[in-house]
């Protein structure tokens, strides 16, 4: 019965021991910062890793998240300097710089978050409402921005936190002008390919005229060599006779009755002529004749 009783003792002890170990000791991680309070008054804060001590069951450990941050505000509404309307969403980067100043102004990260979208949403609307809409969406966007995370960051620092960065994720029109300028943005697209059609056109219609223009020179060209060419040969062909005619008429007379007949008879000619035709001569009689007689030169064209 005593041995139970020492072993009961004994497990309370062990369980005892652990409960307040675990309430005095705690592992602050690389990541964390603590802040150790005492019925919610500020004792002290913990930075560097590692294992630390703190009052059992008296003091509280709060920790809060020493990494970079973000927050997502809600899309919302803003009206440009030209009074058009812009639909965004921006989203803010942030780090808790000091955990004090923190705990007591917005607690945790919740109210944090509360707090900066309030803050972005305000310096945006302000920056926003300071340009004209095309400025926003395209030169002036990250000017504006740059101007909205300095504003921010020195408002947070009243909570203990560090504005790192703040950017809009997208910037759009409202619902129901998107449709309107999609059409607008539509109509001009078209109106710009027709432009490109009917100046591709009339540069097709130019190298077209300039074509067939160029055709007919060069064909007329062709035409004018051709015919001097054939001028020049008919020429020759000329000379080539007469000097031939003038050195021997006879023997002249002749070869182009000759000619003439391998062009004028063929395989199944017939030819009907008198007997003293001047174009059998030579088949008649082989004598030559005293006056020569010359038959018309034989002509292809």
């Amino acid at each position: 019965m005593r041995t139970k009783l020492f072993s009961v003792g004994g497990l309370v002890l062990v369980l005892l021991a652990v409960i307040v170990t675990r309430q005095v000791l705690f592992t602050v991680n690389e990541t964390d910062q603590v802040i150790i309070t005492q019925f919610g008054e500020y004792k002290r804060t913990i930075r560097q890793p590692g294992l630390a001590w703190k009052m059992p069951f008296l003091q509280t450990v709060n920790r809060f998240d020493r990494r970079i941050l973000t927050s997502d505000a809600p899309k919302a509404e803003y009206l440009t300097q030209d009074k058009k309307r812009l639909v965004a969403d921006p989203v803010t980067r942030w780090r808790i710089s000091d955990p004090l100043l923190f705990y007591k102004t917005v607690r945790d990260e919740s109210g944090a978050r509360a707090r900066l979208d309030d803050l972005v949403l305000s310096e945006l609307r302000r920056e926003v409402a300071s340009h004209t809409f095309v400025l926003v969406i395209g030169l002036k966007r990250e000017t504006i921005m740059e101007n909205v995370a300095t504003t921010t960051r020195e408002k947070a620092k009243e909570f203990g936190i560090e504005v790192v960065d703040v950017r809009i994720k997208r910037a759009d029109l409202p619902q129901e002008v998107q449709l309107s300028v999609f059409q607008r943005m539509q109509a001009e697209r078209e109106r710009e390919a027709k432009r490109y059609r009917s100046e591709g056109e009339e540069e097709s219609a130019k190298l077209k005229a300039e074509t067939d223009k160029q055709r007919t020179i060069l064909l007329a060209q062709a035409k004018q060599d051709a015919e001097k060419l054939r001028g020049e040969g008919d020429g020759m062909a000329t000379r080539v006779y007469a000097e031939a005619y003038g050195k021997d008429a006879e023997f002249y007379a002749f070869v182009r009755s000759l000619q003439a007949y391998e062009l004028f008879l063929g395989k199944r000619s017939t030819l009907v002529l008198p007997a003293d035709a001047d174009l059998f001569r030579y088949l008649s009689s082989p004598q030559p004749s005293t006056t020569p007689h010359v038959t018309p030169a034989p002509t292809t064209r």
